[in-house]
């Protein structure tokens, strides 16, 4: 098969770690995204990746604020 130069996108993953917390597969793929969003141009890998997992985790924040608190019953 043929190399065409392009890598294909990474694909998501369903699954959250403990409290909600963003994967290291999502803030991987979000750190991607970022980097083809600014045009694919190297030297940026760390602000790329915190940027990704800021953004997730403000998300998850928000999601889990707006869900409220899980009752358990006795």
């Amino acid at each position: 098969m043929p190399k065409t130069g392009k890598s294909p996108a990474p694909t998501t993953r369903k699954a959250k770690s403990a409290k909600g917390a963003p994967t290291h597969e999502e803030i991987a793929l979000r750190a991607y995204q970022i980097y083809l969003e600014r045009g694919g141009s190297p030297g940026n890998e760390l602000e790329d990746w915190t940027q990704a997992e800021r953004e997730l985790l403000e998300k998850s924040s928000k999601l889990q604020r707006k869900a409220g608190p899980k009752l358990v019953a006795a």
